[in-house]
């Protein structure tokens, strides 16, 4: 995560208008010692070419690429502003993020901030705290209500039967010390259960101490009971705070995007999956929805600029279009938001997959592929 100290947190600021914002934020930055007072001018400038709004009340204002010699070193600065500011397009900001950065580590901080614009009831509290502790433990997400991590998932295992992956998943959660004997000995009496996709999921009523949830995957998915396998999830749940996490879980299956997880590349895109709650608008209904899957052609990556050109691009038509990043999380964005899209972190060569819906759906898929084999408008390598 980014680093963060509790003096770069303003509470309870007032700003009349958008601009005057920015200039309180770019001040809070020269303060700081990240910026000069000139990198000011490069926050404004990028307002007037795309906003910095990401979603939620949340943007996050920051320079060009010409104003990068203003910045003394990388930090942020984040202000609550909590009557609001209209940041345009009938968008309302409450908190606004200052960045300076010497070059684009900004892509690293909108791609940790995308849980955060998902989460509405996150972001309000964020907006009306009068607690700069919360604000700080709400932003930087540090207490987690169950483990779900590199540490407790384990892929590509050369497994051909369910209880091989059982056994992986309940030495994970016992490294975690979540769970206890009394929980090892009852969830060998009762078979997982295939929850649909090639998932399966175990859990026990006995023996839990900690939210936890181990998942073990194979290399080659194998059948049981002429059920596909190719996921384990087992869940040691103390509590009810476990509730959101199935819920996502539900709601990726109920997408049919179970082979999402069967296929992520890491274990990093497996957790955003998991816990990443996909706004229902941004998931295109399949009927009548046209796909085209393209490989990011450009050295630097979906960057801010080739960002904004796809996203102009992309606003010139009246379908819905999402854009996929299929060798990421796999989850869906709205292709018209820019700092959703930048925040996607595609690097060159990686998949990337455009959905829309609409009248002018072929056009605008059409238009998409002129513009990623012109290299997203940058020169050739």
């Amino acid at each position: 995560m980014f680093h963060l100290l509790l003096q770069d947190i303003h509470l309870a600021a007032y700003a009349t208008n958008k601009e005057n914002a920015i200039r309180q934020v770019a001040t809070a930055l020269t303060a700081a010692g990240y910026a000069n007072k000139e990198y000011v001018e490069g926050m404004l400038e990028r307002e007037t070419h795309s906003s910095t709004y990401l979603g939620n009340g949340i943007a996050i204002p920051h320079g060009t690429h010409t104003t990068r010699n203003n910045v003394l070193r990388t930090g942020v600065q984040v202000m609550q502003f909590p009557n609001g500011i209209d940041w345009g397009d009938n968008q309302t900001v409450h908190l606004v993020i200052g960045i300076a950065a010497k070059s684009d580590e900004h892509l690293n901080l909108l791609h940790q901030l995308i849980p955060i614009i998902r989460d509405e009831n996150r972001a309000s509290r964020m907006a009306k705290t009068t607690d700069v502790n919360e604000l700080y433990h709400l932003l930087m997400n540090t207490k987690s209500a169950y483990l779900l991590d590199n540490s407790t998932l384990t892929l590509d295992i050369d497994a051909h039967d369910l209880t091989t992956l059982q056994v992986i998943n309940i030495s994970r959660l016992q490294q975690a010390n979540a769970v206890n004997a009394k929980f090892i000995a009852d969830i060998f009496t009762k078979p997982p259960i295939h929850l649909g996709q090639g998932i399966w999921f175990s859990d026990s009523s006995q023996g839990n101490l900690h939210n936890a949830i181990a998942i073990s995957r194979p290399k080659t998915p194998f059948t049981v009971d002429k059920q596909p396998v190719g996921l384990l999830l087992t869940i040691a749940c103390a509590d009810d705070q476990l509730h959101g996490f199935l819920d996502n879980l539900s709601t990726l299956l109920q997408q049919g995007k179970g082979e999402c997880l069967l296929r992520a590349k890491n274990s990093t895109a497996i957790v955003d999956l998991l816990t990443m709650d996909v706004p229902q608008e941004t998931i295109l209904p399949q009927k009548n929805a046209l796909t085209a899957d393209f490989i990011l052609p450009n050295k630097h990556g979906l960057h801010t600029r080739p960002s904004a050109l796809l996203v102009n691009t992309i606003k010139r038509f009246h379908s819905q279009i999402t854009i996929t990043y299929l060798d990421g999380n796999s989850i869906p964005v709205d292709g018209c938001k820019l700092m959703q899209v930048a925040g996607l972190g595609v690097k060159q060569g990686e998949r990337i997959r455009f959905t829309a819906v609409g009248s002018d759906a072929k056009d605008a898929l059409l238009a998409i592929e002129s513009l990623i084999n012109k290299n997203m408008g940058e020169e050739m390598a």
